[in-house]
């Protein structure tokens, strides 16, 4: 009789699982951290027998995040024989489920196992060749459940991310973009990779009218932005970011923070920051606002 009846679903969305397994020295522990950079739940060496309990826990909490990505390697001795199982059950119940199988050849497996100088976990006391030959063996029939298989032989680990994520089934969300509006009287943001200074635009706190109110109001954003300076710079700043986008993402990296500023952070940069939100998103970015000062 089967244990479940109903999807799997965390915080009111129906739960997606990426099992990570693999050679030993292949890359795992570098997917693990790409998923976690992209926001999932992300757990190392889970023992297969620990996988449904895993799943009734997370559908149970209300606020739980909903997509999971698990190691699982050799190192379970239950793994292959077992997975298979648990994923026939597991597959109709989830968004997604998922196996990504990393491997490389055995030269280069045994040079990172040199630079590393770690024992193989399949031979704690024997030769790293040994450990190598008999995790083949071992997971002949898990690569063969694989959904995808990468061979990471020739690839950097910026390299291995980007594949995780622009396949086109990768469940991997793109790099997240944060937007930060701030006033410089108040400090630089520390977390900034890019900082735009648009304390050159007309400034709506020398208007009376203008004056309390903020860069989220439209008759202040008017008078920052509807005129050639704030017109022009809107176009140099959106030709900029869609050029600079896709090559840090190229580049590896999951975060990118843009930072816009003026005096106080209430005001034109504020209403900058709202219009660059305005223009990344929809897209293929995982974009989100904040202004840091707007109650100071």
């Amino acid at each position: 009789m089967p244990h479940h009846t109903a999807m799997y679903e965390a915080n009111g969305h129906p739960l997606a699982l990426t099992i990570i397994t693999g050679l030993s020295g292949a890359g795992k522990s570098t997917a693990l951290n790409v998923f976690e950079d992209a926001g999932f739940l992300c757990i190392d060496n889970l023992p297969v027998f620990l996988l449904l309990p895993l799943l009734d826990g997370m559908a149970r909490r209300a606020d739980g995040p909903h997509r999971l990505a698990l190691v699982m390697d050799a190192r379970d001795a239950e793994l292959a024989p077992a997975l298979a199982g648990v994923l026939k059950e597991v597959k109709p119940k989830t968004a997604l489920a998922q196996i990504i199988f990393l491997e490389a050849n055995d030269t280069v497996l045994l040079r990172r196992y040199s630079q590393l100088r770690r024992a193989h976990p399949l031979a704690q006391v024997g030769l790293v060749q040994d450990g190598i030959s008999s995790e083949k063996k071992r997971l002949a029939g898990l690569r063969q459940l694989a959904d995808r298989v990468i061979d990471t032989s020739t690839l950097t680990p910026t390299e291995l991310r980007h594949k995780l994520l622009l396949d086109d089934a990768s469940p991997v969300a793109a790099m997240r973009v944060n937007v930060l509006s701030f006033g410089h009287k108040h400090g630089l943001p520390s977390e900034a990779d890019l900082l735009f200074d648009v304390r050159f635009l007309p400034n709506p706190y020398y208007v009376a009218e203008l004056k309390e109110k903020t860069g989220l109001d439209a008759a202040v954003a008017g008078h920052a932005l509807d005129n050639a300076s704030g017109s022009q710079f809107l176009v140099h700043l959106h030709a900029l970011l869609d050029f600079l986008l896709p090559e840090f993402e190229q580049a590896g990296k999951a975060y990118l923070t843009i930072a816009v500023g003026c005096t106080g952070g209430k005001h034109r940069s504020v209403a900058v920051a709202e219009e660059l939100h305005r223009h990344l998103s929809g897209g293929k970015w995982v974009v989100k606002l904040f202004h840091r000062d707007l109650d100071k």
